[in-house]
């Protein structure tokens, strides 16, 4: 279906990848995987001739359709949800705008009707009276209902532009399938109905995506962008990551062998080689240490911070305790009559669709708003730090990386503070570059180093994952699990909150849940899901989300 033969990129002296040669074929789902910067999003433009590549081609078999997700969201803005949904399907859509521009004509004469005969039976042939209602089944499934089908895209909120262009790409069932991070502003709903259409999905599909359960559950082959080359992997993400620490142990084993007999080599020719008795022998062992290659393991692309928070002391058994807190937000109430006590240790996931009760209810603990009502307590033992979802506060002023930690410290040592920022893959003159100009990964980065350098006992995270790689959000899940103190958190990242999270407590439109268990054993238990029916009011009586 679609070969990349000898394909290179190259941008000035910068090699992104080079002399890349595979094959996708129909039924499998390729989850294309690397390092910020290492061309993950470009692999996609060259496969879908957005971009040429610097040598090389791409061959796709003749008459197959690409649909790709695009990224422009004000691109549809004039158009309708459904229409523009459709529009995902370009020959459809034309022929559809000409049969309809054809009706409207106030002249309509034979020669129009014979035009518009032909338009109907292909219209008819590519299942075109059904495109209205499998757009809508589409939409349905990620979340968008039936009253915002005839709204104008510019009508709707971000989160809800994403998922309609998303619902565009699928249609119409396309010959290849290109998808660069389709989870992005997904719920778990609408995640896991796009993770069961892809299992099913006949055809090609290439997939970017920081979403490891994600990767896991659609993928059939993993590509690996690393070492400005790009490999083949049959298995999901997991089978990845074995697979590629397994490949790079047994090269760096040989290596060790192959230096370890260099060694012994060099040790004999050195003692033996003005030895005349011995002479032969010492020529030998040149030749042999001559032939003996000793590959240069490359420099990897891939670079994983070092994400560990340090309590400064023990907390107390008095934690926090909130009574009967209320907040209403533009008009709305988001929190009434909230009440919770985090016990010691506690690390707890927030979950549910309505996010902004979760981010108001962080703001109102860390005393960034205040409730309208209700009060809270912390122990006088806790320290907390917060990560907010909305970080743009923290970096509007002109000061460097170092001087920006350094005002969150207590240890004002340039030494000390740059050792953070060494762990977060900040080095050199780096550090010395204004805050208000880092990318938004490198920004949550900075808020990561911000909570390690307080030495809090007590997390607050507002979906840490976002803007950050795999590698980042591997150290974050890594770090948050050996945490000695408690933690709540809101993420989208079902991996992330499965393993993190030891307490799950849902907002529903009638109350809240709040159990003791992992998030995969809180989908599964028969009681909570009995107790969400009496809690959901509507249709959406049977949906986790996240």
């Amino acid at each position: 279906m679609i070969t990349v033969n000898d394909v290179s990129l190259l941008f000035g002296k910068q090699v992104l990848f080079k002399e890349v040669n595979l094959k996708f074929i129909p039924g499998n789902c390729y989850g294309i995987i690397g390092a910020n910067g290492s061309g993950k999003s470009t692999l996609l433009k060259i496969i879908s001739r957005e971009i040429e590549p610097s040598t090389g081609e791409v061959d796709i078999a003749k008459g197959k359709r690409t649909a790709v997700l695009q990224q422009d969201q004000f691109a549809y803005d004039e158009h309708t949800v459904l229409y523009t949904v459709i529009m995902g399907h370009k020959k459809l859509y034309d022929i559809m705008k000409k049969r309809d521009d054809l009706y409207a004509k106030p002249d309509f004469n034979d020669e129009d009707g014979m035009k518009v005969a032909e338009l109907e039976a292909e219209f008819g042939e590519m299942n075109g009276y059904s495109a209205e209602a499998d757009a809508a089944i589409l939409l349905a499934g990620l979340g968008i209902e039936d009253d915002l089908l005839q709204k104008k895209m510019k009508e709707l909120e971000t989160v809800l532009k994403v998922r309609v262009l998303l619902a565009q790409a699928l249609f119409g069932n396309p010959d290849i399938l290109l998808l660069d991070e389709p989870t992005n502003h997904l719920d778990l709903r609408s995640i896991t109905w796009l993770e069961n259409f892809l299992y099913d999905f006949e055809n090609v599909v290439l997939v970017v995506s920081h979403d490891r359960h994600f990767l896991n559950k659609v993928c059939t082959h993993m590509v690996d962008i690393d070492y400005q080359k790009i490999n083949l992997y049959v298995g999901n993400y997991s089978f990845w990551a074995e697979a590629s620490q397994l490949r790079l142990q047994q090269q760096k084993a040989v290596n060790k062998k192959k230096e370890l007999k260099a060694a012994e080599l060099k040790a004999f020719i050195q003692r033996f080689s003005s030895n005349a008795s011995k002479a032969r022998q010492a020529t030998s062992r040149k030749k042999r240490l001559e032939q003996l290659n000793i590959e240069e393991l490359p420099a990897s692309s891939r670079r994983f911070p070092y994400i560990a928070f340090k309590p400064d002391r023990e907390s107390g058994e008095r934690i926090l305790t909130i009574e009967k807190v209320s907040k209403s937000i533009d008009g709305e109430e988001v929190l009434k009559d909230f009440s919770l006590t985090i016990n010691k240790n506690d690390k707890v996931a927030f979950i549910g669709p309505n996010n902004i009760a979760k981010t108001a209810l962080f703001n109102i603990i860390t005393e960034v708003s205040k409730p309208d009502s209700g009060s809270f307590e912390w122990g006088e033992t806790i320290l907390y730090s917060y990560f907010p979802k909305n970080n743009a506060e923290f970096f509007d002023n002109d000061l460097n990386l170092i001087d920006w930690l350094r005002q969150y410290s207590e240890e004002k040592s340039e030494n000390y503070i740059r050792g953070f920022h060494g762990r977060m893959l900040f080095s050199g003159e780096e550090t010395l570059k204004q805050v208000k100009v880092l990318s938004g990964g490198e920004k949550v980065r900075c808020m990561l180093s911000r909570m390690m350098v307080t030495g809090s006992n007590f997390l607050i995270l507002d979906e840490p994952t976002n803007h950050l790689d795999l590698e980042s959000i591997s150290a974050l899940n890594t770090g948050l699990v050996n945490f000695p103190g408690m933690i709540l958190f809101n993420s989208h990242d079902h991996q992330f909150v499965h393993t993190v999270a030891d307490r799950i407590i849902e907002f529903t439109p009638d109350g809240m849940i709040d159990r003791y268990m992992t998030f995969d054993e809180y989908m599964l238990d028969e009681n909570v899901s009995k107790l969400r029916d009496e809690l959901y009011h509507d249709n959406k009586k049977h949906i986790i989300s996240i």
